[in-house]
């Protein structure tokens, strides 16, 4: 029963999203394009071939993040206006398996915009990128850590009218700060602390070390990247399930 639940939630969100899909080829257009006219800005009008890898796996980090946030924070929203949340959540699974269907689908959208938006640049600039089979956990530790944000996004959508600002500040943090314009080696050490606490950039750090420095994932253990990023997923997934708690229960009493 639970496996249909999830299954039925998926499908539900996948063919909502389906149904319109001059957004999504919008939003890939423009992910395309807008690193590449980043980098070429940064660079005084020429790519710099020794910024532009470990940028993009930055800036692919900050695409997933991004729109998965943007589909899954949009859908609950539409949700609540049009007045059918309640409804939704008139099934016996607990309310939160609904909500993980919500957010495979939402990581299913960013991670083809994520995709899309690195492979381009990568094909159109020539930027190499070794791959190394050490970078798989760092990666999937990255992909847990910005749906655990997303997950606490949702959270944020259940009880305030401002999540649409207050997702738009936090992403664009993000943007500007984890990698995706300079590396964290180019920033004073203050700003770089400053930069890990946000979601995506210890990922990015810890993949990019055993993509261009190689490092072993005992060595990033040793370094304390790898445990800083386990304990950053675990915290926003903790801290994420405990608002979902907290604004589940006191969205279902809202009138409709």
């Amino acid at each position: 029963m639970l496996l249909k639940v999830l299954g039925a939630e998926i499908g539900k969100g996948l063919r909502v999203q389906l149904a319109h899909p001059v957004g999504h080829v919008i939003t890939l257009l423009i992910s395309a394009m807008m690193y590449l006219g980043l980098q070429f800005v940064l660079g005084q009008g020429e790519l710099r071939q020794d910024l532009l890898p470990r940028t993009l796996v930055a800036i692919g980090g900050y695409w997933f993040l991004q729109y998965a946030g943007l589909v899954m924070v949009a859908d609950l929203i539409e949700e609540k206006r049009a007045g059918t949340f309640a409804q939704a959540q008139m099934t016996p699974a607990p309310p939160w398996l609904p909500m993980l269907g919500r957010l495979l689908t939402a990581s299913v959208f960013g991670l083809a915009v994520a995709a899309v938006a690195t492979l381009v640049p990568l094909l159109v600039a020539g930027i190499a990128i070794p791959l190394r089979w050490a970078a798989i956990l760092p990666v999937v530790l990255m992909g847990a850590d910005a749906l655990a944000f997303t997950f606490l996004l949702a959270a944020l959508a259940l009880g305030s009218p401002m999540i649409g600002a207050l997702q738009s500040l936090f992403t664009s943090l993000v943007l500007l700060l984890n990698g995706s314009f300079l590396p964290l080696a180019f920033y004073p050490d203050w700003l770089a602390a400053l930069a890990r606490i946000l979601p995506t950039t210890l990922g990015i750090e810890a993949t990019t070390q055993t993509l261009f420095e190689g490092r072993s994932l005992a060595e990033l253990w040793s370094g304390g990247t790898l445990p800083w990023l386990l304990a950053h997923t675990l915290a926003l997934s903790v801290v994420a399930g405990l608002l979902f708690v907290r604004n589940h229960r006191r969205a279902l009493q809202e009138p409709s």
